[in-house]
């Protein structure tokens, strides 16, 4: 028998042997096609060679593309389990020639790997054209020597295939296989086609025409090929089965299942087993391509699959989560062809694991009271839509589990009363909104949100994407369009670029498309937490509503952003090692130069603690260990140890992200954050702290640096230090000494004028001074002394000295410096119970034009702004003692 894998590594090995470029499958998350939701056919990564709007080192290539079909215009999710070949996750396989052959040498590589490489009996292939195509048909007349009733001509769109409305088009030539009579069917093109029995293996798109707006068809200058055939469809072929489910990987998952569930594959219980191993796949390959459950856009189609098996695994008895045992066998099935499921299996194990167990607690709780609102239903009944919009909103039952659980019993749902429901809640929010305060505003992002939907975020995995333009808003109000000079805000379906929520800026980049538009995006913001709204000024050309853009995120910036966000995450992980589990986050700013983090804490950090936290975060950053991300119930991921971050807002689901640590089981840090971040933590390469200070009482506010601006900060602080070493002629590392050095010497010469002023003043030699000679008033010694330029703290010694000499008396000074007097009286202990030093010098204050004065009975000071009043301020305090 010859393997799935076998046979896709034959497909690809015969197209490199003729001279195709072996290209890698695509992520399933398309980034060149906003129409789509998932990558769907082989030809989607190629769509833009096909248009001309990119080029490639190759003219020809090969490729086993990863594809899903479960939502939008393809959804097969419905099916899949009951039918022999439909899929969620498939596997296409593909050669293309972008204006290199045609469909000559098309049509003899297919017939050649067909028959000859593989040795499918070529009595059992039939083909068709195109009705008009007779070129195409000539070339399998020569080339395969069929007959001409087996060349069959096709006049419908089945085999003519178009990009869409307007491009690249042409006929198609579909290869079908023959099951044999046993089973129920006839040729394509009969009236029994939609039978079992000729099954579509390979389709040969000839894309030779430009589809134009008013319907002409211009030819294609370079006519190219694009064909695809399903690889689990050739597989049953190739291993003698009509059903893919019975080909080896399939075979092998629902072993598994079979094995942990001790249900067999048959009977009731052969669709969910089959509903098991398709989904596992789906589920699997979306998480390791960076879809995670999500209760909107593509994580909310993951979800519907995911749930869609897990529901499948109640049916069949499992008492336990049962999707993530299973895993290590999708990955021995397919891991080799693709290492992306290798690398990510940690992460798959472990969504499908939480999932499910939440899950289970829905479900049983959600069946509980559909079986009660049921019971009461006579056969046949319709459940109202207000019950089933209740069991979503209030309990996270999902609308299509609930029609897909009545459906096996014979009820419908009133999907016109559930949607009914669902928009008198959003009635409801929009009338509770607090936003900007700018009601005309609001509405405007309300009216675009309820139409268009959320904006999807895609750039979690990447920095380029393509968007659908869903509204312009201008001074406050929705455009059509916007030209040259003129700025707008742009709202698309999805978008690379960041929104500013939770402390972190948004995006910055550019905005262009194939006709001409070059704008750049200056700012992304985040209207009612779910559009992303692009401020952006148009360089070249329009953008109107409905143009699908290319949205370029500034990697650079983002790249400096995305280190400064993960930065904060290690900086709080290390203040709590380091002064407590007290520190908790009370506000950031995450900008590309610098970032700032604010943290309860009583008082500054010392030196110490602040190079402590320096190298515990850069300790982590050397370690290199990669940050992880997991979507997680709030409740669940603050109970498993997640900080939640001030100014996020957290909805049903979060992002919990893990960083650092010796291992997985004991994280650095692990936080719920929606922003974006390093890859590992070695992308931020340096951190160094700048500042820290406080905001308010019991905050503190720490400012650093990480990367290249770490670096940068450095070196001038390094050349500034050279500067100061060169002023003081010594060496970088002799600074501190010399400075101590000169600051001990400014001191010392600081004293030595001091002194001097002093000794000066005290031999009555200032300029105007009344000398220190002594007079008596009444029977009360009195010492009054005027000097210039004495430093008012030198007051208080003089008066000592003055106290000292007289023995009993009062002595006072008047200091004049700069236009103002500064006054100083002392009393000595036995004049105390008849003066007040505070009362005279209070009345010498009055004289220099001042008010107040102070100090204690035996020793008070004041001044005031009267520097010539010294004389006066003397008699005054003669004059109290008088008194």
């Amino acid at each position: 028998m010859t393997s799935t894998n076998d046979i896709r590594r034959s497909f690809l090995d015969y197209f490199a042997k003729n001279g195709h470029q072996p290209v890698p499958s695509a992520p399933l998350v398309p980034n060149n096609d906003p129409t789509l939701m998932f990558v769907n056919a082989g030809m989607v990564p190629f769509k833009n060679v096909f248009t001309g709007l990119e080029t490639r080192p190759y003219k020809t290539a090969t490729s086993s593309q990863k594809c899903v079909r479960a939502g939008g215009k393809h959804n097969d999710l419905d099916n899949v389990g009951y039918t022999a070949r439909h899929h969620t996750f498939f596997e296409m396989l593909g050669n293309f020639s972008f204006g290199d052959y045609f469909k000559e040498q098309a049509i003899h590589h297919a017939w050649t790997l067909i028959t000859r490489e593989w040795g499918i009996d070529p009595d059992r292939l039939t083909v068709t054209v195109y009705h008009t195509d007779d070129e195409a048909f000539g070339h399998w007349k020569k080339i395969a020597g069929l007959p001409d009733e087996r060349i069959i001509r096709i006049a419908t769109s089945d085999n003519f295939w178009s990009m869409g409305d307007t491009g690249p088009c042409g006929p198609c030539s579909e290869i079908f296989f023959d099951h044999g009579d046993h089973i129920y069917g006839g040729p394509p093109g009969s009236p029994d086609e939609d039978g079992d029995r000729f099954v579509e293996i390979w389709n040969l798109v000839f894309m030779q025409f430009d589809q134009q707006a008013d319907g002409e068809r211009l030819p294609l200058p370079r006519p190219s090929i694009d064909t695809g055939m399903g690889l689990e469809r050739v597989a049953a072929v190739m291993q003698g089965v009509h059903d893919n489910y019975d080909t080896d990987t399939f075979k092998a998952l629902i072993a598994q299942s079979v094995a942990l569930t001790r249900r067999p594959a048959e009977g009731e219980d052969r669709a969910s087993h089959r509903v098991i191993a398709d989904h596992l796949r789906s589920s699997g390959f979306l998480i390791a391509d960076g879809v995670l459950p999500a209760n909107e856009g593509r994580g909310y189609v993951l979800r519907r699959i995911m749930r869609r098996a897990m529901r499948h695994v109640h049916l069949l008895g499992a008492a336990d989560p049962l999707m993530h045992r299973l895993v290590g066998g999708l990955i021995s099935e397919m891991g080799a062809a693709y290492p992306e499921l290798v690398r990510a299996q940690p992460l798959i194990e472990d969504t499908l694991l939480r999932e499910e167990t939440r899950f289970r607690q829905t479900l049983e709780k959600g069946l509980r009271l559909l079986d009660e609102a049921t019971a009461t239903l006579p056969a046949g009944a319709t459940l109202p839509g207000e019950t089933a919009f209740r069991l979503y909103d209030t309990y996270g039952f999902p609308y299509d589990l609930t029609e897909d659980a009545l459906r096996t019993q014979g009820f419908t749902v009133d999907r016109a009363g559930f949607d009914a429901a669902m928009g008198a809640q959003k009635a409801a929010a929009r009338a509770a909104w607090k936003g900007s305060g700018d009601k005309a505003s609001d509405d405007v992002w309300f009216d675009i949100a309820e139409v268009e939907g959320p904006t999807e975020f895609i750039g979690y995995t990447g920095d380029e994407g393509e968007g659908r333009v869903v509204a312009l808003v201008k001074d406050g109000a929705r455009v059509d369009e916007a030209r040259a000079g003129e700025s707008v805000i742009v709202v698309t379906n999805q978008s690379p670029f960041y929104g500013e929520s939770g402390g972190q800026v948004g995006d910055a980049g550019v905005i262009s498309s194939g006709e001409g538009l070059a704008a750049h995006v200056t700012d992304t913001a985040k209207p009612l937490g779910r559009l992303h709204a692009h401020h952006t000024t148009i360089d070249e050309g329009r953008i109107a509503v409905g143009d699908t853009v290319h949205l370029a995120v500034d990697s650079a910036r983002r790249d400096r952003v995305r280190a400064n966000h993960s930065a904060t995450h290690l900086l709080h992980a290390a203040l709590r090692k380091a002064l407590g589990p007290h520190v908790t986050q009370k506000g950031s700013l995450v900008a590309e130069d610098r970032f700032r983090f604010d943290f309860s804490h009583p008082e500054s950090l010392t030196p110490a603690q602040i190079a402590e936290v320096e190298a515990d975060v850069n300790a982590q950053i050397r370690r290199n260990a990669a940050v992880t991300t997991r979507l997680m119930a709030p409740d669940d991921a603050i109970a498993a140890g997640a900080m939640a971050l001030f100014g996020e807002k957290y909805g049903d689901e979060v992002r919990v992200l893990s960083m650092g640590g010796a291992d997985s089981d004991s994280f650095y840090s692990v936080e719920l954050c929606g922003g974006t971040h390093v890859h590992a933590l070695g992308d931020i390469a340096l951190f160094k702290i700048i500042s820290e200070s406080a905001v308010s009482n019991g905050v503190r506010r720490i400012e650093a640096l990480t990367g290249e601006a770490a670096r940068l900060w450095l070196i001038d602080r390094e050349a500034k230090l050279r500067d100061v070493a060169g002023a003081l002629r010594t060496t970088p590392d002799d600074v501190p000494a010399r400075v101590a050095a000169l600051i001990e010497q400014g001191r010392r010469l600081e004293r030595e004028l001091a002194d001097a002023k002093k000794a000066l003043a005290l031999g009555g030699g200032a300029s105007g001074g009344a000398g220190p000679a002594t007079e008596v008033i009444g029977d009360v010694a009195f010492s009054g002394q005027l000097v210039n330029g004495l430093d008012p703290k030198e007051l208080r010694g003089l008066i000592d000295e003055a106290k000292a000499r007289l023995k009993s008396g009062v002595a006072a000074v008047v200091a004049v410096n700069d236009g103002r007097a500064s006054i100083a009286v002392g009393v000595t202990d036995d004049l105390l119970d008849r003066l007040s030093a505070v009362t005279l010098v209070q009345s010498g204050v009055a004289a220099l034009g001042g008010k107040g004065g102070g100090g204690r009975p035996d020793m008070a000071q004041g001044g005031g702004p009267d520097g010539l009043a010294g004389p006066a301020a003397l008699d005054a305090v003669r004059a109290g003692i008088a008194a």
